[in-house]
């Protein structure tokens, strides 16, 4: 299954018409993209941290526990998986080893950066990034790491807050040359830089689409127009996920009740069937022993 995803990824992407991309969580999260009809999930680094440990995006994560939630959702959903796996916990040796246990999980393309570990969100003020060099080999090793030609390594540079536009492009093609299959420079601030950006390079760009951060938001119409791959937005699904807790919550710590807050719950019936319970139910009853 694996593979197939991986060459499904490689051949959509090929079509530069802004594939849109939820980032997920965890699995549940994966179950409701794969429901409503995307055709990949992104496992958010962010996102992990923030609904797993609590914590801010600041590399709390470490590799096992990004593979287990990899592993968790490859078993979940049929969709092809993109990880973010930060600065590959480590040197370019770190890299290879890292690629290697999130294929194992179940990844089909595998995003490596290149921000001074401890890597931030990339909208967060105080980045860093390593010597392009640096970045190249990680990326080298990242590639020779794989032991499927179908998963894919995406090299995601952070030079555009750090050391200026015209660093992160030639990062991007530097990444490119070194083996990289698609590109991604985070958080442009400018209409002209977003325009510019799928230009810098013949490959598949992804642009990612944080409310609230430095990234204008585009329709998928004006960035499949600009010639972006994928358009990501990494965190919608768990600032949502945030509000309608706090909005749910809210209201039954402040009036000892949900009454009037149905609208915002999924049913019982719905939640069961997002968690496939009808397969299990199916399962004990082949298995029941009479």
């Amino acid at each position: 299954m694996s593979d197939s995803l991986g060459r499904q990824l490689r051949e959509r992407i090929a079509r530069r018409d802004a594939m849109l991309v939820p980032g997920c969580a965890n699995a549940l999260m994966a179950r409701v993209v794969e429901d409503l009809g995307f055709e990949a999930a992104y496992v958010t680094g962010a996102g992990v941290t923030n609904m797993f440990l609590g914590l801010p995006d600041l590399s709390f994560v470490s590799l096992t526990q990004l593979a287990d939630h990899v592993a968790a959702m490859r078993d979940a959903v049929r969709l092809p998986l993109i990880v973010d796996a930060d600065t590959g916990f480590g040197n370019a040796v770190n890299v290879g080893y890292s690629v290697k246990v999130l294929e194992r999980a179940g990844a089909n393309c595998i995003q490596i950066e290149d921000q001074v570990f401890p890597k931030r969100c990339g909208h967060f003020d105080g980045k860093e990034v390593i010597p392009k060099d640096e970045f190249v080999a990680k990326i080298k090793a990242a590639v020779d790491a794989r032991t499927d030609n179908d998963l894919l390594i995406l090299a995601r540079t952070d030079a555009a807050a750090c050391t200026g536009f015209d660093d992160a492009v030639e990062r991007t093609n530097a990444a490119l040359e070194a083996g990289a299959d698609c590109l991604f420079i985070e958080a442009p601030r400018t209409l002209d830089e977003i325009r510019r950006i799928p230009k810098c390079a013949d490959a598949p760009f992804l642009l990612n689409l944080v409310y609230g951060g430095n990234t204008p938001l585009l329709s998928r119409a004006d960035l499949a127009e600009m010639g972006y791959a994928m358009v990501l937005y990494a965190n919608a699904a768990l600032q949502a996920a945030i509000t309608g807790m706090q909005n749910v919550l809210g209201r039954l710590y402040a009036t000892g009740t949900i009454d009037g807050m149905q609208d915002q719950l999924a049913s019982f019936n719905e939640r069961q069937r997002l968690v496939n319970k009808p397969l299990y139910d199916a399962l004990e009853q082949r298995y029941a022993v009479s």
